[in-house]
């Protein structure tokens, strides 16, 4: 149910006392987190080099360069030959450069390190084609992407190489990745989720630092002219076509910095409106390739894919549960029924004891529509039984859960929902809800924020992409809110529908997105279904012994049920704080560099 939302109530009071406290440790000074938490001692790393010498596969670093700065690439360069993990080598085509220096600087770095190969081409083919010239220079088992000018961690290829240690059937490795100027100053860390294949349809996400096996490299034709400016989107989107999710690791640490400097893309998203146009053409063509029958437009900065129904529309049954309050009724019922564009739809509406004469007479006249089904059920309140009780009386092939207090904006925004919750794979689909005055109440579900599940964003203005854009981005998550959720009947009845006994109230949207995703259904969060949410005032709050008691009862149940799954989220990372809803950096992360680097288990690989 949507009742989500009050973990962070029952969390309010206690967060608000220590909010200003902690205010200085979640959005920290982040060169002192770096220091603290994403470097290396000098005896840590002696020791990781002791255990990686003279083992590990060889990982070759292709490095395309035209006319660089020449400090910006020998820092480049150096930060390669100085790695930790010494089975390596740097792959250099340049594309014919203008600037002689540049000729000198490589030719200097080959003559002082054996391990450095290059190439300078005769003609300028642009990044694509020089890309391809150093592959072709690569004996590695493994490519890693650099470009000229930015810098890898000391660590980032011992990491690789512990990655690919844990996860032999690897073909695709990627990390997190943060930002540095001219003066050596790190920030805007990018702490990414694990694999995250409608993400990817949204943005480049991986970009840096990505791993790729070179025979998958070499299978797929290498990197493709036409596509300048978003060939890594483009080379990522081939190479995941091929492969299991399993066989793309994600690494929760920070192994590469993107330089920021005048004219940088990590400065400027848009400083190359032709990289936005080709990449809008990879996705498409990606789209394509796989079957997907959709278009990929530009939004912004990302992209958007608008997938296509199928030429005979599934029914919906919208279920609607309600109990007095005849304006939020009206309201919520009138905009679904005047609204929506979709045709092919019921809507259940069961009354759960009634008993306002106005909301009595109203539902009386909604009970006419042939469009609506009325269910009287004046038990006491259990939103998981109500909705499955509901769902025996559907007629449709998905099920629409709603509150009562939800307003429709769009005329699209079923059609929207319904275009991904037929895709194949699809367990739930939810909704971006907002609060009357416009501020986000949902953006999709966290689990573990609060000690269960908390909302991303929530409080924050609609129109600010927010972190990394991810509250305007089409992505899987872990969860969604009942308060509008999708999901298909059959699989819906396979899981059994909503738990009845434990939830009876509190997160049973969340367990039921938990239970989807164990049985290996995705959850998409649609940014583009957007409707208002009054926020449950029609059952008030839990502020009762009696309703204390059970929401503890159900904070219990979850926190044993899915200690597992609560404490890393996949859609999340443990670089991230549970402490808040808003993708702060976490004070301490989950998973810290040294016990990542020598453990010999999987445990801290996402």
């Amino acid at each position: 149910m949507t009742i989500i939302k009050t973990i962070s109530r029952w969390n309010r009071d206690r967060l608000a006392r220590r909010k200003q406290a902690r205010l200085s440790k979640i959005s920290p000074n982040y060169e002192g987190w770096v220091r603290d938490f994403g470097s290396l001692s000098t005896g840590q790393a002696t020791a990781l080099r002791k255990h990686w010498q003279n083992r590990g596969p060889m990982i070759s670093v292709v490095i395309p360069t035209y006319n660089p700065d020449i400090g910006h690439l020998s820092a480049a360069i150096e930060s390669v030959l100085g790695q930790i993990y010494q089975r390596v080598e740097v792959c250099i085509a340049d594309d014919a450069s203008t600037d002689p220096e540049v000729r000198s600087a490589i030719e200097a770095f080959a003559r002082r390190d054996p391990r450095v190969k290059f190439v300078f081409r005769e003609r300028n083919g642009h990044i694509s084609a020089a890309s391809n010239s150093a592959l072709k220079l690569a004996c590695g088992d493994f490519i890693a992407l650099l470009d000229q000018d930015d810098l890898l961690a000391d660590f980032a290829l011992a990491a690789v190489a512990k990655a690919i240690d844990i996860h032999p059937e690897a073909g695709l490795i990627y990390s997190d990745e943060d930002k540095i100027n001219d003066d050596g100053q790190r920030f805007d860390p990018h702490f990414k989720p694990q694999w995250n294949a409608i993400l990817l349809r949204s943005q480049n996400y991986i970009c840096h630092l990505a791993v790729i096996r070179r025979s998958l490299i070499e299978s797929i034709g290498g990197f493709r002219q036409g596509f300048e400016g978003s060939q890594d989107h483009d080379l990522v989107l081939r190479c995941s076509e091929k492969l299991h999710d399993n066989q793309i690791v994600h690494i929760p640490l920070v192994l590469y910095h993107w330089r920021v400097h005048e004219g940088s893309t990590a400065r400027n998203l848009g400083s190359k409106p032709y990289a936005q146009i080709n990449g809008c053409q990879a996705i498409q063509e990606h789209l394509d390739r796989v079957g997907v029958r959709a278009t990929a437009e530009l939004d912004g900065s990302f992209y958007r894919v608008r997938y296509g129904l199928p030429e005979s529309l599934p029914r919906v049954s919208i279920i609607l549960l309600t109990r007095d309050r005849p304006g939020l009724l009206r309201q919520c019922v009138q905009s679904v029924l005047k609204k929506t564009r979709y045709d092919n739809l019921e809507l259940i509406i069961v009354d759960n004891g009634t008993v306002d004469s106005e909301a009595l007479e109203l539902l009386e006249g909604f009970a006419i529509d042939p469009r609506i089904t009325l269910l009287r059920d004046p038990s006491p309140f259990n939103f998981s039984r109500l909705n499955n009780r509901a769902v025996s009386h559907a007629t449709g092939d998905y099920l629409c859960l709603m509150n009562n207090d939800v307003e429709v904006l769009d005329a699209d925004w079923l059609t929207e929902m319904i275009s991904v919750g037929v895709q194949p794979g699809i367990g739930a689909v939810g909704a971006r809800l907002y609060y009357p005055d416009g501020t986000i109440q949902h953006a999709g579900v966290i689990v573990g924020i609060g000690g269960v599940a908390g909302h991303p964003f929530k409080d924050q203005t609609r129109d600010n992409p927010h972190y990394m854009a991810r509250s305007k981005l089409m992505q899987e998550l872990t969860a969604v809110t009942a308060a509008c959720l999708l999901t298909p009947r059959r699989v819906y009845e396979e899981l059994g529908g909503l738990d009845e006994t434990h939830l009876a109230v509190a997160f049973n949207d969340v367990d039921f997105c938990l239970r989807l995703r164990e049985a290996g259904h995705r959850i998409v969060y649609n940014p583009y279904v957007e409707l208002v949410h009054h926020e449950s005032v029609s059952r008030g709050r839990e502020d009762t012994p009696e309703k204390k008691s059970r929401f503890s009862g159900e904070v219990r149940y979850m926190q044993q049920r899915w200690k597992n799954w609560l404490s890393c989220d996949r859609a999340y990372n443990p670089n991230l704080t549970l402490a808040e809803e808003n993708y702060a950096v976490a004070t301490r992360p989950r998973i810290e560099l040294n016990a990542w680097l020598s453990t010999m288990h999987d445990s801290g690989v996402q």
